[in-house]
């Protein structure tokens, strides 16, 4: 019988072109680089960086750029053989603004659709997804039709088996707004029923309103374990993390002190490590203390999945108290 996965995450894939020029409007940078993107495919790549055997359930583009991100997950070490092409529509392109510490606008180019929804139940392997150690799945991957279905389908496949994580990754304008004026079609309407199938669950101040209609992370973090949850995470950036377990365990971590060049990885760097520290049994703050450094070395680096860290290097920073250097990810 093949070794059964550490983690499986479902949902986006593209690929980022960010300035290397910081500081600028697009309109006026020169230069970009180039990166496998999508918050699923890097918590995957994250995972792996820390030794974890990891899947990615996604599509791309049967495009140049569908070739390359195939390329890159087997440079990171994340099995892709669950990442099948599309012929109706084109890879996702994101470009990104850096205006460190705080100041990352986002622009998707993913219509006419992505291939990233046209995930389809009969194509999912649901024997891997419930055994898998960790199923890692996202608020994306419920915005549409045939997604929606299959991400469902995975988490009723789980059972609620082992580590259930369902990030709650809210961005609004994936949403189609005339389909969510259906009754049980509003966005907190899909969360909650994928809430009722996940065991954990992830996500900031904004995230946590849509799930719940709370915004105080007590609050917030309670409403999602009433809704289903084990474990509820509540990331308040510059004010730290808030992890509430259902038996009563409370973790209030305040970050790590960092000097940001671009944050838009940390979260994912965060949702690794978040595993990993699952995986590994840990108590809750010390898992959230290494995913914290975790989170907070990406934010001290240009790339998401290129920037992930290795162990050693959070050990590191957390030995230091703070991230002191922006080393550049490069295997040790």
């Amino acid at each position: 019988m093949p070794e059964r996965y550490d983690v499986i995450t479902m949902g986006r894939i593209g690929v980022d072109l960010y300035p290397l020029q910081t500081g600028l409007p697009l309109a006026r940078v020169e230069t970009f680089g180039k990166f496998l993107g999508g918050s699923p495919s890097n918590v995957a790549v994250a995972a792996a960086r820390l030794g974890r055997r990891t899947a990615v359930v996604t599509r791309t583009g049967r495009d140049a750029f569908g070739d390359y991100l195939h390329h890159q997950l087997r440079e990171f070490g994340v099995d892709d053989r669950w990442v099948t092409a599309v012929d109706a529509y084109p890879t996702p392109v994101t470009f990104c603004e850096i205006f460190p510490p705080d100041d990352f606008p986002l622009y998707f180019y993913r219509q006419p659709k992505a291939p990233d929804l046209e995930i389809r139940t009969p194509e999912l392997d649901l024997a891997a997804i419930r055994s898998a150690r960790v199923f890692w799945m996202t608020g994306t991957g419920l915005c549409a039709e045939p997604s929606r279905s299959a991400t469902l389908a995975a988490l009723r496949a789980r059972d609620r088996r082992g580590i259930t994580v369902f990030d709650l990754d809210w961005r609004p304008m994936f949403w189609d707004t005339t389909e969510e004026s259906a009754p049980g079609s509003t966005p907190t309407a899909r969360y909650r029923e994928a809430l009722a199938l996940a065991t954990v669950a992830v996500g900031n101040i904004d995230e946590c309103e849509i799930a719940t209609g709370e915004r105080e992370p007590h609050a917030a973090a309670r409403a999602l374990i009433r809704a289903g949850v084990e474990l509820a995470v509540v990331k308040q950036g510059t004010e730290g993390v808030l992890a509430v377990h259902r038996d009563g365990a409370v973790a209030e971590v305040p970050p790590l002190p960092v000097d940001v060049l671009n944050g838009l990885g940390a979260g994912d760097a965060f949702g690794g490590a978040l595993c990993h520290g699952l995986l590994a049994g840990w108590e809750t703050g010390r898992i959230m203390r290494y995913a914290n450094a975790a989170g907070a070395i990406v934010a001290s680096r240009l790339a998401c999945s290129s920037a992930m860290p290795f162990p050693h290097e959070v050990e590191a920073a957390l030995t230091e108290g703070a991230v002191t250097s922006r080393p550049t990810g490069a295997t040790p």
